[in-house]
Formats: structure tokens, C-alpha cells, sequence
């Protein structure tokens, strides 16, 4: 895969990151290789993840739900092979509801929450807004602070796709498209 941004090497990733405060460990992504092109978005960029991946109040796993599917629905095999990764080992989600998000709705181990976080996703990949339908399902589900936090990680991880397609960013070393079984949208 080509990229529309050539990656900063790793050491000037991480010389630039650390000018303006982005941790070194995204630094060596290449996502961030490509961003930290612009230091002072790739800062932002960083915060924002970083707040939203703390999961102050939308729970951990229904987070990772959100980013698989939209990874799986926009294409992103970026987003795909890098949450496939973070999913399981950091946030300890089952590999089996990972695989689900791709028909979810076929899928009988998901409950109502996450039944209606995935339609959220839908909704907002296929209208760019969450339906009033959908809204009052959610809104009887979670909080407040709970529902600004879960459409902060519908519009970022979109966001995220979007810029990862629209470079082309090529897959950090190691990863394999589309894991774990090479099979990507139709």
C-alpha cells in the first residue's frame, strides 16, 4: 500500500513528538508518522484519543465495539488490525465479539446496549447523524456524560478512518490486514 504522506523515520516521529508533548509510544505508529507532519494537530489528536481510550464512562469493550465497526464499515484496515490488537490484549474483549461486528445484528451474545451502540455506528457512518430512533434507544441506556462520551468516540474513530484512508497509511510493522483471518468488507 502506497502512502499519500510520506512516514516520518521513527526516531524524527518521536523527536517531533516529544517537542510537543505526544507520548512515544504513538509516535512509533505509523498513524501518527504520517500526522506528526502537522505537530501541533498530531497533539490534539493525541489528547483526544488518549481521553476517549481512558473510558471514563463509556465502558472499555462497547468503545472497541464502535471502533471494529467502523473500521469493518469504512474499509479501514488500519483501524481494524490496530484495535484487533488493542481489543484483546489491553481491554481484554472476546475475539468472538470482535468477529460479530461485521453482521452484528446475526449475532445472539449481544446484549441491548450493544445492540444499540452498533446501530449508532450504522446510523452515523450511513446518515452522519445518529436517528432520533436510535437516540431515544440510547438515551434510555445510558447518562449523559455516558451518551457525549459515546458520540466523542463515533466522531473521532470516524475522524480516525477517515484520515487513515485518505493518506493511505500503510499498517504498522507486524500487523497483518484484516486479522484474523485476512477477510475484509465486500
Amino acid at each position: 500500500m502506497s502512502t499519500r504522506i510520506p512516514l516520518l523515520d521513527t526516531e524524527v516521529a518521536i523527536e517531533a513528538a516529544s517537542e510537543v508533548g505526544v507520548p512515544k509510544m504513538l509516535a512509533k505508529l505509523s498513524i501518527f508518522r504520517s500526522v506528526l507532519h502537522q505537530k501541533k494537530y498530531s497533539k490534539a489528536l493525541s489528547d483526544l484519543l488518549m481521553c476517549l481510550l481512558s473510558g471514563e464512562n463509556l465502558p472499555h469493550r462497547l468503545r472497541e465495539l464502535i471502533i471494529m465497526r467502523i473500521g469493518w464499515t469504512t474499509g479501514s484496515v488500519y483501524e481494524w488490525a490496530e484495535h484487533w490488537r488493542i481489543a484483546q490484549f489491553i481491554f481484554e474483549v472476546p475475539q468472538d465479539d470482535l468477529l460479530a461486528v461485521r453482521d452484528w445484528e446475526g449475532y445472539p451474545e449481544f446484549d441491548e446496549r450493544d445492540r444499540a451502540v452498533l446501530k449508532a455506528v450504522d446510523d452515523t457512518v450511513r446518515l452522519g447523524t445518529i436517528s432520533q430512533q436510535v437516540w431515544g434507544e440510547l438515551a434510555t441506556l445510558f447518562d449523559e456524560v455516558t451518551l457525549v462520551e459515546l458520540v466523542g468516540a463515533i466522531g473521532t474513530w470516524s475522524m480516525v478512518s477517515f484520515i487513515l484512508r485518505t493518506l493511505e497509511v500503510p499498517l504498522d510493522d507486524g500487523d497483518s490486514p484484516w486479522p484474523p483471518d485476512g477477510v475484509g468488507p465486500q
